[in-house]
């Protein structure tokens, strides 16, 4: 993904970064997340209601869901859930998770993806 990409430890790095979830923090599940994830992977999207970009990720994200099977688009309204935001140290909209199927994160980036780098970004997933 495009965008101001992170590492899991939040550095930029330009592009999509890798993210251990190792901070000690359980995998995230339809409980956090509110909506059931994908059986293979979930693209989770951090939005807000005036983000113009939030937009097309919500677009991009939506298509890529519908061509991978077992792979679920969650959008997470981040004004919403301050807490999950605050927990995940999401800093702007859109932001873009990538889940494994157990709910790990194993992607992560900051800014409107392109098409190419989210389905390059299922990889690590699924």
């Amino acid at each position: 993904m495009t965008g101001d990409g992170v590492d899991g430890n939040g550095n930029g790095n330009g592009g999509i970064g890798n993210s251990s979830n190792g901070n000690g923090r359980a995998p995230l599940g339809a409980a956090q997340l509110g909506a059931e994830p994908g059986e293979r992977a979930s693209l989770v999207q951090f939005s807000s209601a005036f983000c113009q970009p939030c937009r097309a990720t919500r677009r991009i994200l939506a298509e890529v869901a519908d061509m991978v099977d077992g792979v679920a688009h969650i959008e997470i309204d981040a004004e919403r859930n301050l807490d999950l935001v605050r927990t995940l140290g999401i800093e702007k909209t859109p932001t873009v998770l990538v889940l494994d199927s157990s709910g790990r994160i194993v992607r992560r980036a900051a800014g409107m993806p392109r098409k190419a780098d989210v389905i390059a970004a299922l990889g690590a997933a699924v």
